[in-house]
């Protein structure tokens, strides 16, 4: 068995560019037609989130990812993070796409480098921190429909009201524009209000933007019980963060290069699970994100265990090694 400094020099030639390479090679959507609750009304159902993961505390990692606040103002964490933001199948649990940066860096801008992820046939899903006039509309522009939170004090006076309570409104790039009614954009907006006591008063109250504005294609009743999809992409990062690292376990690269190395390495992982389950839940006519991720984990644990490598399957077209025949 390889020592743990040979593993650790053998990750180190190897960089994080071929498992980056890896990830964005395999992960795509897996829902076909077939997997139960990945569609809506034959809409792939995707979701945008993001997430922090602690990096082991070597002085190479807080000057490349620095700290986050301790939350009273006071000092900062025990630990530098990695910041990630993920495009995810809401149905399946699938992380299709990802994009890394420091502590530092901003949600919004690492989601500007996941939306050309989305296209046609796709419904995406994002919350009220990911919402901007440019974003919006270069999501829109690839072809997806999409259904956004927003803040509730962001203007949007009613234009048009629809039958199934919802109401046409245009969004605009500034507030100079906005004023001059210039170059605004039809949008639907849905609102409704969560009968939730524990929350306070802000929270109870959502706002939704809707790139559908035909109440018939998608009813507002429909759009509002949708949303909540969304947090199966928190459910997923949270399989990776805390099931498949482990509680209370930091990244364990002591340099910024084998941080993303490894956190590559988790998501190539978390996507082959992902697909495994699903491929079971077809054959068991299951909605796949109801199957056990940390079952479905230790089964891949044990697997690996029992049969810890194997040799390359032999391409039996491709002449043995010294024979330079032509294999036809």
């Amino acid at each position: 068995m390889p020592t743990k400094v040979a593993i650790y020099k053998a990750r180190e030639r190897l960089g994080r560019e071929p498992l980056e390479l890896l990830f964005r090679a395999v992960a795509v959507p897996l829902a076909s037609e077939s997997t139960r609750g990945a569609f809506y009304r034959g809409l792939r159902l995707m979701s945008i989130d993001g997430t922090c993961l602690d990096v082991a505390d070597t002085p190479q990692n807080e000057v490349a990812f620095g700290r986050p606040g301790t939350g009273r103002g006071q000092g900062v964490g025990a630990f530098p993070q990695l910041r990630m933001v993920a495009l995810a199948e809401s149905g399946t649990h699938a992380i299709c796409d990802a994009a890394m940066g420091p502590y530092s860096s901003s949600e919004k801008e690492l989601a500007d480098g996941l939306i050309d992820g989305l296209g046609d046939g796709m419904l995406c899903l994002a919350d009220r921190g990911f919402y901007s006039f440019e974003r919006f509309q270069k999501a829109h522009a690839t072809g997806a429909q999409l259904l956004w939170r927003v803040t509730s004090h962001m203007l949007l006076p009613r234009e048009e009201q629809l039958t199934d309570g919802s109401y046409v409104t245009r969004i605009y790039k500034n507030q100079a524009d906005q004023r001059a009614k210039r170059a605004g954009v039809r949008v639907r907006v849905i609102e409704y209000r969560l009968d939730d006591p524990v929350l306070a008063e802000e929270e109870q109250r959502y706002r939704l933007l809707s790139t559908i504005l035909d109440p018939d294609q998608a009813p507002a009743g429909e759009l509002a019980a949708l949303y909540p999809q969304r947090w199966e992409l928190e459910s997923a990062l949270d399989e990776l963060k805390t099931h498949q690292r482990g509680p209370r376990v930091v990244l364990r690269s002591k340099h910024p290069d084998g941080v993303y190395q490894e956190a590559y390495g988790h998501l190539c992982t978390h996507y082959a699970i992902r697909r495994v389950m699903h491929d079971a839940a077809l054959q068991a006519d299951l909605v796949p994100h109801r199957l056990s991720f940390i079952r479905s984990l230790r089964a891949a644990r044990r697997t690996a265990r029992t049969q810890p490598g194997f040799s390359p399957p032999q391409d039996q077209r491709r002449p043995p090694a010294g024979d330079r025949r032509d294999p036809r």
